[in-house]
């Protein structure tokens, strides 16, 4: 665990240094587009954030290939070269599209060489396990085909949901770290040597979205365009396809008596293995709605527009950073849900707590349609729209008070120094000559 905390600690470092230097560069080479109508920001942002990630995912991989524990990964697996290359061919076309604005089709044929070059170096899906059948295993073609077709899917998923300030980063972020924990837990708990690399995958690319997201947050200083969200939407297909196609399933039927009986009786267990996008099944379902609603309309499935679930929850009255936080919670929940389901299928807390926390998120998808307000002794540590009255309020209704009463006020001056107490005090300074009124007037 330390070399994966190691690797964990230099990418996060190296991403967020390099964010600084890559800003003033895309501001320089005028990566800063005009804002968009479905655009939610209100000034022009620079992109090229994914070099600043791409720079963290060369770091974490070279940090790991010099540490004794993880060197094996790259001497008894080409994964980790097949990684590399798919990610920086599908780097440098984003980083073309952000300055240069590229065809959505010339994007689709580089998401799809990128998939093939992974492909070619070994990094594809091998066999799928089906309960009550057992393993299934695929032909070359077939294997091919479903890789190419989910990293598209996954990289467009991402990219998609990329519409917020921190939003794609923060739940690719939670995907990876559910990720990472089931694919420790294949590795060191199972001893599947085999799931290695996803465990390294899915570390490196916590670490590339951890070192971004401080940059990244609303309001954001710099976004990470297209370079940065088809690069960590490869990079964690790429994890789930070495989990979901690399693991052997006999490995596991060990710990359930025959091959047939472990895949059926340990079906939960496969669910992070044959439905990896269930880890992202937010950004999936927002794909999905976006290509039915635009093709419904008769435009491209690639059009832009303002029909995300990101742009519903700000329709339905949500704050930009209450929107993302939702989606987070939506993401985690789903993703976290499915991994403590694998671990413990029979356990019912499990999904009790499932339950409990989904009947959270529906509360906190309708917070527009009733305003809570925090108790007064916790109003000082709450935002101002969840305090009972704020300071403003409690001023403009002090303004009214006194001009319904007929009493002039005079502008205060910066030279008065007050003091004043239960003692009855007065102030020191040039309203102190006449603290009445009336008796000022009838000395002129």
């Amino acid at each position: 665990m330390r070399e994966y905390l190691l690797t964990l600690c230099v990418t996060v470092a190296v991403t967020y240094l390099l964010t600084g230097p890559v800003r003033k560069f895309a501001i320089a080479a005028g990566a800063m587009p005009e804002i968009r109508a479905r655009d939610v920001h209100r000034e022009p942002t620079p992109r090229l954030g994914g070099i600043a990630m791409f720079g963290g995912l060369c770091a974490g991989l070279l940090v790991a290939d010099n540490l004794r524990n993880l060197n094996g990964v790259f001497e008894l697996s080409n994964e980790p070269r097949a990684l590399l290359s798919g990610a920086a061919l599908i780097w440098l076309v984003g980083v073309l599209d952000d300055k240069f604005e590229l065809d959505a089709l010339i994007k689709l044929g580089a998401q799809m060489i990128s998939a093939g070059v992974m492909v070619m170096q070994g990094l594809t899906i091998l066999w799928i396990p089906v309960p009550g059948i057992g393993t299934v295993p695929l032909t070359q073609w077939q294997g091919n085909l479903l890789t190419v077709a989910l990293v598209v899917i996954t990289i467009n998923a991402v990219n998609f949901v990329d519409g917020l300030d921190g939003l794609a980063a923060g739940m690719v972020c939670i995907a990876a770290t559910a990720l990472f924990l089931y694919a420790y837990r294949l590795w060191f708990g199972y001893g599947i040597e085999q799931a290695a690399p996803a465990t390294l995958f899915a570390a490196i690319l916590m670490g590339m979205c951890l070192g971004f997201l401080p940059h990244n947050m609303h309001p954001a200083r710099i976004f990470m365009g297209d370079s940065g969200s088809m690069l960590i939407g490869l990079v964690l297909a790429a994890s789930a396809i070495s989990l979901s196609g690399q693991v052997d399933p006999d490995a596991l039927a060990l710990f359930a008596g025959g091959e047939r009986n472990a895949t059926h009786a340990m079906f939960p267990v496969f669910i992070p293995l044959i439905l990896p996008l269930t880890i992202i099944a937010i950004p999936m379902a927002d794909l999905v709605l976006a290509i039915v609603r635009r093709t419904w309309k008769g435009q491209s499935p690639f059009a832009a527009d303002r029909g995300h679930l990101h742009h519903r929850l700000l329709e339905l009255g949500h704050s930009h950073s209450r929107a993302v936080l939702i989606m987070y919670f939506w993401s985690g929940l789903i993703a976290f849900g499915t991994v403590a389901y694998s671990v413990n299928s029979a356990s019912m807390w499990i999904v009790l707590a499932i339950a409990a926390l989904s009947a959270v998120g529906l509360i906190l998808l309708l917070l527009p349609r009733f305003t809570p307000r925090a108790p007064r002794w916790a109003e000082g540590l709450v935002p101002p729209r969840y305090r009972h009255t704020t300071r403003a309020a409690e001023a403009a209704a002090e303004a009214a008070a006194r001009d319904a009463s007929g009493t002039e006020l005079e502008p205060a001056r910066p030279i008065a120094v007050g003091v004043s107490g239960v003692n009855g005090a007065t102030a020191i300074g040039p309203r102190s000559r006449f603290p009445d009124r009336r008796k000022a007037e009838s000395t002129r």
